[in-house]
């Protein structure tokens, strides 16, 4: 590259950036720095020397290097486009020059004299640390697949755990929250499907400062940094513990110097991402009375002459004015209610709401708050000494939900002490103490929150006639206010002791010991539903009460001693060798009560209890088990490199693990990887001014997974009940005990393989950063149903290691960080992956079923009919069954006119069919779609000026098939109690010929986009007219913050203060139903509880 034009070049970006830095800063913000720099340059001047001078590198001037005077806050300049500054500093004052990819240099100022600075490249920030399998190494020395997090891309975003705050921050790493409610804890995978296997688990292990811990509870502020090792050759020093990856959380620590305190606070505003709504009741009788009379029946809601017909009424409350809950006021004077009377005067209970009901009720809107309050605080103290250092901190977190129909929150409170002490010369002790609590609050009989449309009709009353909660049924809405409430309180307690001997220099000793405690309790009781009658006398809905107290507790230990030895020959060999063992013991234990018939309403407690349901003794319920599993673990690993420039890293574990029998106890699992810098050969001298690394990288490992759920899958297991008997002796019912079934003792352990293939490089002075990778994941042996048996056998058929599934995929990382000569910092970080998940090897599906797994295939194929349209006429109907001569499309469904489906005729014989649905013969359904999702993809952007801070952050899917066949989609599925009248199905078909134009309350709507709402499903087979595009972009947070200068704060007593703003979940953009949100799609029929749009702002005060 020719030196002159690379400087050129440089000017031109710089000066074209430093325009459209200056375009984004709010005018009134630099407006106010600037005077209020000058005013504190002017108090200066008194005292002061005026100095100048140049900046450059072996290339030329330095555009846009920062210089400060040392010790002194806020006097500071940047060097022009030729690489000149001047400024006015103290006599004798140190200044302190750096530049981004330079080492920093310090000069004396000197009065009248030209200061002339040359800096040197900095390739320390290629020797980045990076935390890896117990210990660290270089980032220019890595050979495994790992992506490191830093907390600045975590800091104050307004998420209710740290897991939500890793979306999109790493390639590979895919978290997927399925829904918005307080007690959801988002998935965590890496690099797509793991496994297939029956019981086993493909979660990737997290470890926090080496001990496994809970992600979703841990303060997201104590975190320092998140490494994910996503090869085996990176994870395999964990073992069966770690086959789909590993993410390590190393927490902050203190550090030498005074003591630094820090507060920092969020408040929060948080608004439903998507809130759904019924239609008006007017509409919803109408399509409903479409539906039923398109089935050739009478409608549902009955008009009559007089006025008096369901639906006659139904239009009259809708068109009334509101007057109180449960009654409205007509034109004539007369008060209409949405409860249309009660049986008699002497039984004055009201009549049924799904019957009788009249009212204009949109349930969401009593369901869900149009806004909820959070908010977090938290404090923290480090420092020390050269030999002791400290870090301490606590936070509170207060997050209410979004219902508004009862009591919905979480609140989280977390402490952590941690210490290092450098005992003597040779030995060196940490420990660290982090306690956690989560409570919950929510409604007994709440969660089922797609059953708000699905039997929440808009016409069912919410009041009676003088305002009291009408039930329509014992599972509507006033059952989660009114039933009773579910607590649950989760402590955490970890102790992390270690010790560090180095008796010879380069030769370490760890052993570490670490121990969880966990302790859960449940507290739920349900509470009577009590209605009351014309005259406001009570009377149940339902009198059953009951309480309910279950304990859980668990006990989990982690010991590992290791020793390595560092070793460095004729300045340029350098080796690590590495090896140690790992002993992991879980216990679990739990058990839990409940007895019916509370005897005082207010005293919720289960020794208060009767144990009477309608005055008839009524066994408790008791339950509980006891379970424990335990792994002891040898491994070994060695590093060596040659001037940073030839890399080698091998590792060897062996795991035996108590969840498979004798024999099979035992696994040894091997990995290495190689590394090649090629920017560090002499043949590459000539590019060193702009190319600083260029790696080629390859690994394979060899791993076990023995992540079971059923933790004694291997051995012959009985089910005791105390009352399982269907018969009576003396009166009472007896205790059964279950057989056991049949276990295949050659079961073990599911191996997984992994090959990766990757490059890093880094060029202009590291500012343009990036990596690629491509791998390939084998899993084999996974557990599945053996092969069918006659039924004679009298049992199920064992388990066995029989299937096998393969993972392929590639990730790309890119980054830039610059500054520009107006002092401007800005940066940019994108990651892209994709990752495909094919079956090798399957035995469960013989006859190859495509509503199975299917050896060959990938997975999350969608099979499905070509849509070739609606029907506008009936002729058009009756034309297209005569071209299918052969059986039009009787087989799907019956009296096809005009509004229904027309499929086409994929295999051309005849006719539209299922076929036998196998591979062989799908009939006319292909493969129109796959939920993978594909070519997932974060955009982190960032850029700091003069005390602004700003960072924006998108993230989402490029390519993802969805089929939402549910009530949700369509509205109308088969009969009026698996109906949803959402808002959004209102655009159906319909013709002259249809009940509700008719009727004249709606318009004919030929160009509709769902079918004519039928009985039965022939209109909603999966089809490639309504499969959804789920991909999307999700512009996921904006953070705005400002520091205030320290000649302010100084005065105060402060070292930095900081104000901010940020918005979580701002906005989307997607092809979807806007009924659907695209993260939470796949959740309760794509009705699950809303994500959150968060608005928060909070201040950052150190002292």
């Amino acid at each position: 590259m020719n030196i002159i034009t690379s400087k050129v070049n440089r000017k031109i970006l710089a000066a074209s950036l430093l325009g459209i830095g200056l375009a984004g800063i709010p005018a009134q913000g630099m407006l106010a720095s600037e005077t209020l720099m000058k005013s504190v340059q002017v108090q200066q001047q008194q005292q002061s020397i005026h100095i100048s001078g140049v900046v450059s590198d072996s290339e030329g001037p330095i555009i846009g290097a920062s210089i400060v005077e040392k010790g002194v806050k806020g006097n500071g300049t940047v060097s022009d486009m030729d690489g000149k500054f001047n400024m006015s500093v103290k006599p004798g004052a140190t200044l302190v020059i750096s530049y981004m990819g330079y080492k920093k240099v310090e000069v004396k100022a000197e009065a009248g004299k030209e200061i002339q600075v040359n800096m040197q490249q900095d390739s320390e920030l290629l020797n980045e640390v990076v935390v890896v399998g117990f210990g660290t190494q270089k980032k220019v020395n890595l050979t495994g697949a790992v992506d490191v997090i830093d907390s600045k891309q975590m800091a104050e975003r307004p998420v209710s755990n740290a897991v939500q705050a890793l979306q999109g921050a790493a390639p590979g790493l895919q978290i997927t929250q399925s829904s918005g409610s307080i007690d959801s804890r988002p998935s965590i995978n890496v690099r797509g499907g793991t496994t297939i296997g029956q019981g086993s688990s493909g979660d990737p292990l997290v470890l926090i400062d080496g001990m496994e811990g809970d992600l979703n509870s841990i303060n997201p502020q104590d975190i320092e940094s998140v490494s994910v090792l996503k090869d085996a050759a990176a994870s395999s020093i964990y073992g069966s513990r770690a086959p789909f990856g590993v993410i390590l959380v190393t927490t902050k620590k203190g550090k030498e110097g005074k003591a630094t305190i820090n507060y920092n606070n969020s408040f929060r505003i948080g608004t439903p991402n998507i809130k759904n709504h019924l239609m008006n009741s007017v509409d919803f009788a109408s399509w409903m009375n479409d539906a039923i009379t398109n089935a050739g029946k009478s409608a549902y809601f009955d008009t009559k002459e007089d006025g008096t017909g369901r639906f006659d009424q139904i239009v009259a409350f809708h068109n009334a004015k509101y007057v109180s809950p449960g009654v409205r006021q007509k034109e004539d004077g007369t008060y209409i209610y949405e409860v249309r009377g009660y049986n008699n005067d002497t039984d004055k209970t009201w009549w049924g709401g799904y019957s009788n009901g009249i009212a204009d009720t949109d349930w969401y809107d009593i369901l869900y708050k149009d806004n909820n309050f959070s908010q977090q605080h938290n404090l923290s103290a480090s420092g020390g000494t050269e030999k002791f250092r400290y870090y301490l901190s606590g936070s509170y977190f207060d997050q209410n939900g979004l219902l508004k129909v009862a009591d919905d929150n979480l609140q989280r409170y977390t402490g952590t002490a941690k210490i290092e002490s450098q005992l003597t010369n040779w030995l060196r002790l940490h420990y660290t103490m982090r306690f956690t609590r989560e409570e919950t609050q929510q409604p007994q009989k709440g969660g089922w929150y797609e059953s708000v449309a699905l039997r929440g009709w808009p016409v069912l009353p919410a009041y009676d006639w003088n305002g009291n909660h009408f039930y329509s049924d014992t599972s509507c809405m006033w059952a989660w206010a009114d039933g009773g409430e579910n607590h649950n309180q989760s402590d955490k307690i970890y102790h992390q002791l270690g010790f560090e001997i180095e008796p010879i220099k380069n030769w370490k000793t760890s052993a570490d010991f670490n121990y969880r405690i966990q302790n859960s309790r449940g507290h739920n009781w349900t509470l009577p539903l009590m209605a009351y009658g014309k005259d406001g006398a009570p009377y149940y809905k339902d009198a059953n009460t009951s309480v309910a107290e279950s304990n859980y507790r668990e006990n989990y230990l982690n010991f590992s001693a290791r020793t390595e030895y560092d070793l460095t020959l004729a300045q340029a060999h350098h080796f690590h060798a590495l090896a140690g063992m790992q002993i992991e013991n879980l216990k679990q234990d739990y058990f839990s009560a409940s007895r019916v018939g509370m005897m005082d309403l207010t005293k919720p407690e289960l020794n208060l209890t009767n144990g009477l349901k309608d005055g008839v003794a009524t066994t408790p319920g008791v339950s509980g088990y006891r379970n424990e599993w335990a792994v002891v673990g040898f491994f070994g690993r060695l590093n060596y490199d040659y001037k940073s420039r030839y890399l080698f890293e091998a590792n060897l574990r062996s795991d035996g693990s108590s969840r498979f029998r004798k024999g099979n106890r035992w696994k040894t699992f091997p990995s290495f990887s190689l590394g090649w810098n090629i920017a560090e050969e002499k043949f590459m001298e000539p590019s060193r001014n702009w190319l600083d690394m260029l790696k080629l990288r390859f690994s394979y490992g060899s791993l076990g997974n023995q992540n079971v759920t059923d933790w004694y899958q291997t051995y012959l297991t009985i089910s005791p009940s105390a009352q399982g008997a269907p018969w009576l002796q003396n009166g009472n019912k007896v205790a059964t005990v279950g057989s056991p079934g049949i276990v295949s003792e050659a079961l073990t352990w599911e191996r997984v393989e992994t090959y990766n293939i990757g490059v890093d490089w880094a060029m202009l002075h590291n500012r343009l950063t990036g990596s690629f990778n491509w791998y390939t994941r084998s899993t084999h042996d996974m557990v599945g149903n053996g092969k069918t048996l006659p039924a004679i056998l009298g049992t199920g058929v064992p388990k066995t290691n029989n299937t096998d599934l393969q993972a392929r995929g590639w990730e790309l990382t890119l980054g830039w960080q610059d500054r520009l000569a107006n002092g401007l910092s800005y940066g940019a970080k994108f990651s892209l992956y994709d990752s495909r998940t094919k079956i090798t090897k399957y035995k469960d599906n013989p006859t190859n079923s495509i509503g199975g797994y299917m050896e060959g295939r990938y997975t999350g194929e969608i099979w499905g009919f070509e849509t070739k349209g609606i029907a506008k006429t009936d002729k058009e109907m009756q034309d297209h069954l005569a071209s299918l001569p052969n059986g039009g499309q009787d087989a799907i469904g019956s009296s096809w006119t005009a509004g229904d489906m027309m499929y086409k005729d994929i295999n051309g014989d005849g006719k539209v069919s299922w076929g036998s649905s196998t591979l062989a013969d799908p009939g006319d359904r292909k493969v129109i779609g796959n939920t993978t999702p594909r070519y997932q993809f974060g955009l982190d952007m960032n850029a700091s000026w003069k005390g602004f801070d700003f960072r924006m952050f998108f993230q989402g899917v490029m390519k993802r098939d969805y089929w939402q066949g549910s009530a949700f989609m369509f509205g109308w599925t088969g009969d009026q109690w698996n109906c949803a009248g959402l808002t959004q199905v209102q655009d159906y078909f319909r013709d002259e010929n249809t009940w509700s134009v008719k009727q004249g309350t709606t318009d004919v709507n030929l160009d509709a986009y769902l079918p004519r709402p039928v009985n039965g499903s022939k209109n909603i087979q999966c089809q490639t007219k309504y499969l959804q595009d789920a991909s999307y972009i999700r512009l996921k947070n904006i953070t705005l913050g400002y520091t205030i200068p320290t000649v302010i704060t100084g005065k105060w007593g402060i070292s930095n203060l900081r104000v901010y703003f940020s918005g979580e979940n701002l906005w989307t953009g997607t092809s979807l139903n806007k009924q659907f949100d695209p993260e939470t799609l796949s959740s309760s029929s794509g009705a699950a509880y809303p994500l959150s749009r968060t608005y928060s702002f909070g201040l950052s005060i150190t002292f």
